[in-house]
Formats: C-alpha cells, structure tokens, sequence
C-alpha cells in the first residue's frame, strides 16, 4: 500500500469536497483536511470524514457472487459471473430483441464510467432502454434551465460569488444538513450585509440561519414565485431595459404572472400578503440577487414549470446573465452534473448532446466508430424504465444504484426488479437491490480509481486512486472491457480512464458541455476547470477569469461564469415561458388528508447503501422517523417516539414519531434513507413532470394511524 499523501475529493455529495486520504500500516486509510480546494477549505461533514470506513474489507464486497441453484448468493470466479451476465443478457436479446435488455446508472459514477456505459449501451446491446437515477435528482431544473437559458448548468457562477451578491432566495435547500461545508458561504453572505431568504415547509436547520423564512404548503413553489413576479410587475420593480434588450417572450409571461394576485397565492400556500411583499424589497432592493433551488420545487409533477417560474422572477428583475446574479440549481449527487452530460440518460449523447439530433448521432457515431444508424433512438425515462421491468424489459443491468429504496412507489420497484428473468448488479455494497440480483459483482471505490466529476458548480475535478483495491476487485470499466469482448466489441472499451476521457473529450466537442479543452494535466495543475471549455479559442474570448496555462494563449481558460454576454440560444436571448400554478397530481382529502414530503439527514446519504455501515453516522441517525407538528400528534394521541403508520394509496410505512413546531400542522416528514418497514419511499407518489419525467416525491396525500406496540 501507498504511504504518500493523496490530494482527492470526497466521494458523496455535488460539493466534491476536497480532502486528503493517507493510507495507515495497519491497513485503513486516513482522511484529512485540504485547504487548497476553494468549495470547502479543508470543512468537512461527517459523511466526508468517516468516508473511508466503507473501503474496509469487511464493509464492502470482495469477491463476485452469484445465484445458486437453491436461491443464495454464493460467491463464484470472474469467469463465471461474467458469462453469467453474457448468458442471461445474451439470451433477452435473442427471445426478445436489445431493448427487452434494460441499463440503468448513478449519479455517483465518475464522467468516464457514466460514458461508457452509455455507449456499452448503445453500441454493446444495442439498446434504447437506459436512464439513471439522476432523473430524479435534478432534472427538472435541468429541462427549465435549457427552456430559458438554452443550457443546462447547475450552478452558472462559482459559490464564491454567493457571499457576494445582495440577497439571495433558497428554495426548497435544507443545506446545512445536505451539504454543511456550503453553509459557510450563506453566513459569510450575511456577514456581508446581504439577506438569506428560505423556502421550506420545515423550519430546517438552514432555515434557522436565514433572515426571512416562508413555509409553503408542500407543493405550492409555483404559486408562490407567480404570486412574487405579480408582485414586482404591480409595484413597478420590472428592470424594463434588461427584459427588452436581453429576453424574449415576457408578454405572454407577464399576462399568466398577473393572474396571480397576492390573495389568491396566500390562499394557496399559506405564506402572507405581507411575507410575499417583504421578499419582493429584499429580493429587488439590492443591486444583485440569487435564486438558487433544490429538490423542494424540482421533484413535483409540475417541476419543470416550478423552476421556470423562479427563472422568470430572476429575468424580470435583470438578475440573470450579470455580475453576482442569476437564477442556479443545487445539484445533489456527487456526479449528478457529469452524469447526464454524457450518455447516460434516455436522450442524450456525450457533451449534452440529444439523442435525437441527427447532427449529433453523426458527430458520437464518428468518434465510436460505428453507423450512426445503428445507435437506437431515445428510450424510456428512470421511473418508467423500471416500472417495465418484468414485462417490455425482461433483463437489467444496474450500476451504482439502489432503486429498492430510492425509487417512488419503492414496493412496487421491488416488485419489478423481482419479476425480472435476469439482473446483474455492479456495486461497493450488497445493497437492497442488489441482494436480490443474480449476479452481483464487486467493483472498485472512489478512492481505489482514478477518474473525473462535475461538482454542482460545473467545475471537473480529478479524483485521484490513493489506495490498491483489495484482490479480486474490478472497476467498472474493467467489468464493460469485458462483458463487451465476450458479446463480440473487443475494441472501444479501454480500462484505462484517462484514455476513456480523451475519447470523452472527443465526443463532447462542439456540443453544449464542451470538455474537448480540458485534459488529466489541467486538472491536476489549476485544481478543476468549468466547462464550456473547448479546445482551442481566439485571444478576444479569453475573459479576466482565464487561468493562465504554460505559454500557450490558445488554450482555453474554462468558463466559471455563463451568460455575461449573452444567453446560449441562437439570438442570444433569455427565453420567458408562461406557467401558471396548478395542483399536485394527489391533493389531501378525508381518507388521506395530510401532506407528505421527504428528505435527508445530515449524517446519512441517499438510499443509505454507503452510510449506514459506518457506525458513527448510524449511531447518529439510527433510523427514520415521522416528523410531524404537536396539534397532529394530539389528534392522533402519539407521544415523542411512538410508533405511527404513515398510509398512502401505495403502501404503508411505521417510524417513530418526532414532535415538533418546525414544521406545518398539515404536513408530515419522512426521511428516505432507510429500507423495511420505516421506507420513506413505499408512499411516494410516481406521478410524472411532463417534460423532466421527474417524479412527484415531495407531496403526496396520506393519513396517519396509531400503533399498538
């Protein structure tokens, strides 16, 4: 084992922290601070810190498992858990034809596993039927983004402008639990005389720190940004100059924001007349502002137009495009940027590019060196793609992932998943998922590969290997150089990923999420470059953010800040679009009358796979609960810790009780971290945003019932 210092980045969430890692004599591996990293300074959570507990052999997988013929998983030979996976795939393709063969991906996966297994996809099965779980991340924002900027970024300005600008809005973020090391930026904003404003439905532990907090009801973000925009057209705070000279459509946009009056949104959401009036002078008053959203307004039905309604308060006031302003998303998955940027979902081509485009299809094709005819069209999104498994797609091979307990409506994902004739399952962990899979196989760690991210600022990053992984352990890209030669592609699928990424590089140019100019050496030198950031570029568009690279002026510098100049839409225009506020797809009523929204906790992450086999982060947050206010609690008789059932019309679920003021008396909170009988996710309502596919996770209708013990 190593003994030197490796510089890396922390494996969960889109922050990408920066950190040390030195391996010890007796075999574990120390994690350290790293102040060079400008996100986080050397801060840490307590998910970065305890990260390498799971790279302990007796944590994680070691050895390939497969189903034996009594039903257990036994542990089996490379060998013969690959020709496993070629048997079980091969045979779908055969009865059934290549998209009878579904993948589905991670939002942890590094940008050159996220590629090739796009086109492993689509050149190796030649299936349509692929999406990840990022779909249910950010994708709303991403499709609203693209609607009215012509480009999808998280973030379109570093995080060190936040403390800089004059007010920012934070919709639907509870990021003091989430990702604690951003929260500094928000403090440093009020030290500096600007004003946080927060939307939550729960006073959160950021909504604490914030100057002005509003608690909508659950699923009502889009009243309530309509109901801000009436408000700055009535009291003449419209920057007209900006809206003509730099947008396009804010007519039909003004006419649907005025149907908005300010009554009407009370009604709706709950926030006053004089709340709504009060983040209008905060949000107007200074000369820069931010609104910056999460998974609070992105995961609905209506997510799409929800987020495009913040971007229209954003353009109306002449706060996007300009110095320390602008309208930008919270990514939450460690790649969650990178990972849709390059192939792994339902309609897209590396660098951003759609599917569907012929231009595009003829550019990646080249690159891989096949018909761009033979490529497959765009498939079906992450939730219907699972919702299919067991009858159009009868064979899966899942990758970073964990949908038994991540996914809407989860019991009956689980059902899905079981129904299927074959499932192979690529992780660190023996997840829900992927216990019930029939071929298992171990793969390598964040810190035991080298390989990029995209952290929620655009910015790519190398994680760096610090460590050799245990024998008989593969990475990803080994697993698909193998499993393609054995179905016949010998040739397009290297193990090595920095030779993966100069072919990503290759296939990204020209497109929205150029990294042709970005190379291994860049990386390691100027500690991560922004992307757009092709190849080469003329003297006149090197801005004073260029980064100085050797002696050469052609390279080109990286793009911290988009949209200064002009948006990324053929005339270079901001585009407006008209919403106006509709209703969740399940609002309450007598059998189901209480709203529920879920969410995380500070000291697990996501499904929990990673999180909850490390003891101090359990010992923290040993299991979910039920959040929900005393006057609901009286009415159902629970005391602090009781068990309560929380009952959808998909399932039911038993945690205890949590009593407290900071949240609505019409509202209940679930975190959705744990499986079993406590699975936030058995109640979760899969209705689906018409252009994000994104489903409605935080609102849906339930009732709560005692339970005797």
């Amino acid at each position: 084992m190593q003994s030197t210092v490796t510089p890396t980045h922390c494996p969960y969430c889109a922050l990408q922290c920066g950190m040390n890692l030195t391996p010890a004599p007796d075999g574990t591996v120390e994690v350290s601070e790293r102040t060079d990293f400008p996100v986080n300074r050397g801060a840490l959570c307590g998910k970065g810190r305890t990260s390498a507990a799971v790279l302990a052999s007796n944590v994680r997988l070691t050895s390939p498992l497969v189903r034996d013929e009594g039903g257990t998983l036994v542990p089996a030979s490379w060998d013969e858990a690959l020709d496993r996976i070629v048997a079980g795939l091969g045979r779908t393709r055969a009865e059934h034809g290549p998209d009878a063969v579904g993948v589905f991906g991670g939002g942890g996966l590094t940008n050159e596993k996220a590629y090739t297994l796009g086109k492993f996809a689509r050149v190796v099965l030649g299936t349509s039927q692929i999406d990840y779980n990022g779909r249910f991340c950010m994708s709303s924002a991403a499709a609203a983004g693209i609607k009215a900027f012509g480009l999808d970024r998280g973030l379109p300005f570093p995080l060190e402008d936040i403390p800089k600008s004059g007010c920012v809005i934070l919709v639907g973020s509870n990021l003091a639990e989430t990702m604690p090391p951003s929260l500094r930026f928000f403090t440093e904003l009020k030290e500096n005389g600007g004003t946080l404003i927060v939307i939550d439905p729960r006073r959160t532990k950021t909504a604490e720190q914030a100057d002005l907090h509003l608690a909508p009801r659950p699923g009502t973000d889009l009243a309530l940004a309509l109901g801000l925009l009436h408000l700055v057209i009535a009291e003449g705070r419209v920057d007209e100059e900006y809206v003509r000279e730099r947008t396009a459509g804010w007519e039909d946009a003004r006419a649907a924001a005025m149907a908005h009056w300010p009554e009407y949104v009370e009604r709706i959401t709950g926030v006053s007349v004089p709340q709504l009036r009060e983040t209008v002078r905060l949000f107007c008053e200074p000369e820069s502002a931010m609104v910056l959203t999460a998974r609070g307004p992105e995961q609905q039905s209506k997510g799409t137009d929800t987020v495009g309604a913040w971007i229209n308060l954003c353009l109306a006031t002449g706060r996007a495009g300009r110095p320390l302003s602008g309208y930008g998303c919270l990514t939450g998955q460690g790649n969650g940027q990178g990972g849709r940027e390059h192939g792994q979902k339902a309609d897209q081509l590396p660098g951003y590019r759609k599917l569907d485009d012929p231009a595009a299809r003829a550019h990646v094709a080249e690159v891989w060196g096949v018909d761009p005819d033979s490529l497959p069209g765009p498939g079906r999104s992450a939730y219907e793609l699972l919702d299919a498994l067991g009858t159009d797609i009868r064979s899966l091979l899942l990758m970073a992932s964990n949908p038994v307990v991540s996914a809407p409506r989860a019991a009956h994902i689980e059902e899905r998943i079981r129904s299927l004739d074959f499932l192979a399952v690529c992780d660190v962990v023996l997840s829900e998922t992927a216990a019930l899979a029939d071929v298992v196989l171990p793969v390598t760690q964040w810190a035991e590969e080298t390989g990029t991210t995209t952290n929620l600022e655009g910015r790519v990053l190398l994680r760096r290997r610090a460590i050799t992984p245990p024998e008989g352990i593969r990475s990803d890209l080994e697993v698909m150089h193998e499993l393609a030669a054995r179905l016949g592609v010998e040739k397009g699928f290297p193990t090595d990923p920095e030779e993966v990424f100069e072919e990503l590089r290759r296939a990204s140019a020209g497109g929205a999420a150029d990294y042709s100019g970005i190379t291994y050496r860049r990386l390691a030198e100027e500690n991560g470059v922004f992307w757009p950031c092709p190849a080469a570029v003329d003297a006149a568009d090197v801005s004073e953010d260029a980064v100085p690279v050797g002696e050469a002026p052609a390279v080109h510098p990286g793009t911290p800040r988009l949209f200064l100049d002009r948006f990324a839409t053929p005339d270079g225009r901001a585009r407006f679009v008209p919403v106006s506020h509709r209703a969740i797809a399940e609002e309450p009523d007598d059998e189901y009358p209480v709203l529920l929204t879920t969410g995380r906790v500070v000291a697990q992450y996501q499904s929990g796979a990673q999180t909850r086999r490390v003891a101090e982060l359990n010992a923290a947050a040993p299991g979910p609960f039920v959040e929900l206010h005393p006057r609901l609690a009286a009415r159902l008789g629970a005391a602090e810790g009781d068990p309560v059932a929380v009952v959808s019309r998909r399932g039911r679920a038993v945690a205890p009780a949590r009593i407290t003021n900071a949240i609505r008396p019409d509202t209940v909170f679930m975190p959705f971290h744990w499986p079993g009988e406590g699975r936030a996710n058995t109640l979760t309502n899969p209705a689906l945003d018409p252009t994000s596919r994104m489903p409605e996770f935080k609102a849906c209708a339930v009732r709560l019932e005692a339970v005797e013990r």
